[in-house]
């Protein structure tokens, strides 16, 4: 087909000539518009090919699944220009070398949880979970509207990283054990799978953290290596098949209230990019954080119920035992932030929202749930 002059604008006019064909046609060459902030928007017909490496195991239910969604989402919205393999845990490298694959550009992006990294970055744990913190919907009120996106990518900004936030747990369950928590003494020499700043909580209380892979924790449950172990909630808890071997299934998830997840991108290779591109992997972590959440709440509702079916029983964490776990999150916090000058300018940040949110929430929600909803059928005491 010759393109003139002519036919060209009448093509554009009727909406007749593709952007691909355009690109095509013109063998690849530029096209600059200026954007608002006077810097050239460019459009090219140059092809990307990233590799994504995740902590997640290969198509992990929800977690890994939005990886895979992630991928299949910027190559509709990229016409194709960019197109991202995944892989999951171990297929390319071990989950926990993540960070440094996709820092070093041995992996363009990666997905995981920013306490992962806590060896490197104390502070990285404040844009996960802090037990006793702000939950999902306060969480990513903080990062995306109250400054604390911007103090991420300043701290992941020394490691070439580019942070976006991903999804959210929720609030997760207190975990499985095979020995009743009655008092604090319970907690004393407990061996139990827990990561993050809820691992040195635990210690403090005089119980002994545990990290194993997702794939070690039913064998080591089952066999007495750990006593006890936290996951996720009734939806991934049920598939890993815990309530099979465990005695008892605790509430609330003090540990982590809100687990924020993460996408991270090359910072360098990042910043090269055209500015549609760029604003397409934002997009596409921003579905993807809407995504995770909501299949959390209805995955984790739907399989509570089947939990309950099944006989489990939902025990509640005594009152004095939370008060204790909430004082010793308050002092490794206060210890964390004394050792690290970043730590403590996040925190400030983040403690300063939180309390904030915690007012306002008082008023909203916690008057919504305690006088307005319908109550549902489980009675915990």
């Amino acid at each position: 087909m010759k393109i003139t002059r002519k036919s060209f604008f009448k093509g554009i006019a009727l909406g007749t000539i593709s952007l691909p064909f355009l690109i095509r046609a013109f063998g690849g060459r530029n096209f600059a518009q200026e954007d608002s902030t006077g810097a050239p928007n460019v459009l090219t017909a140059k092809q990307y090919r990233w590799k994504m490496v995740t902590t997640w195991p290969p198509n992990f239910p929800i977690l890994g699944e939005a990886c895979n969604k992630y991928a299949e989402l910027v190559e509709k919205m990229s016409a194709g220009r960019m197109r991202i393999r995944v892989y999951g845990a171990n297929e390319l490298v071990p989950a926990l070398e993540t960070f440094d694959t996709v820092r070093t550009g041995g992996a363009e992006i990666g997905s995981g949880a920013a306490y992962y990294w806590a060896g490197k970055a104390p502070s990285a744990q404040f844009f996960a979970s802090v037990p006793f913190g702000m939950n999902a919907q306060q969480l990513n009120a903080w990062v995306i509207g109250g400054g604390g996106l911007q103090l991420w990518e300043e701290l992941y900004r020394d490691f070439n990283l580019a942070p976006m936030p991903g999804g959210n747990t929720g609030v997760q369950m207190g975990g499985w054990f095979n020995r009743e928590i009655n008092s604090l003494e319970d907690l004393k020499g407990l061996k139990m799978r827990i990561p993050g700043l809820g691992g040195k909580v635990l210690e403090k209380a005089g119980g002994a953290p545990v990290l194993l892979a997702g794939g070690e924790i039913y064998t080591g449950l089952e066999r007495g290596v750990i006593d006890a172990t936290e996951w996720l909630g009734p939806f991934h808890d049920i598939l890993m098949g815990f309530h099979e071997i465990a005695k008892y299934y605790y509430t609330p998830g003090w540990h982590e209230p809100g687990t924020m997840l993460e996408f991270i991108v090359n910072k360098e290779l990042y910043d090269k990019l055209p500015a549609d591109l760029k604003a397409i992997l934002q997009t596409a972590a921003a579905w993807s954080s809407n995504w995770v959440l909501s299949q959390m709440e209805a995955k984790n509702a739907e399989a509570l119920a089947t939990l309950l079916e099944k006989g489990v029983a939902i025990r509640k964490f005594p009152r004095e035992v939370l008060g204790q776990l909430r004082q010793y999150t308050e002092e490794v916090v206060a210890d964390m932030a004394a050792n690290d000058p970043f730590s403590r300018k996040v925190y400030e940040s983040y403690d300063s929202f939180r309390k904030k949110a915690a007012n306002y929430s008082l008023i909203t929600e916690k008057e919504f749930y305690d006088k307005i909803q319908k109550e549902g059928e489980l009675d915990l005491g």
